[in-house]
């Protein structure tokens, strides 16, 4: 029987800097992992391992175009991450409005 559980998650998948602009890279364009190792100062087994923990998680989907893997973005899993980071709007807001208060409270009091 095959696994089929993520050994990845998107918090994890993201979590690292290199791995968010392979990201930001692939956002609306497929790219060979050639074209993905030149813009970073690493080895290409390295951005292998990369790229390997965003398709853990969903994140990317690569196919087989001769001798080269080409990787696309599979936005779908961020879902995920901006329904976690919508929760933590209402205390953005909440600072926000604090603020719009004293700035113009403090036009008043001058």
């Amino acid at each position: 029987m095959m696994n089929t559980a993520k050994k990845h998650d998107v918090f994890q998948a993201i979590a690292d800097p290199t791995r968010r602009e392979i990201l930001k890279m692939l956002a609306g364009k497929e790219l060979a992992i050639t074209e993905i190792t030149v813009r970073f100062p690493m080895s290409r087994t390295a951005v292998s391992k990369h790229l390997l923990i965003l398709s853990e998680a969903g994140l990317v989907k690569n196919r087989k175009s001769g001798r080269e893997k080409l990787y696309t973005l599979q936005a779908e899993p961020l879902s995920e991450l901006d329904q976690w980071l919508s929760y933590f709007d209402q205390f953005w807001q909440n600072k926000i409005s604090v603020l719009k208060h004293l700035v113009e409270n403090e036009g008043q009091n001058s």
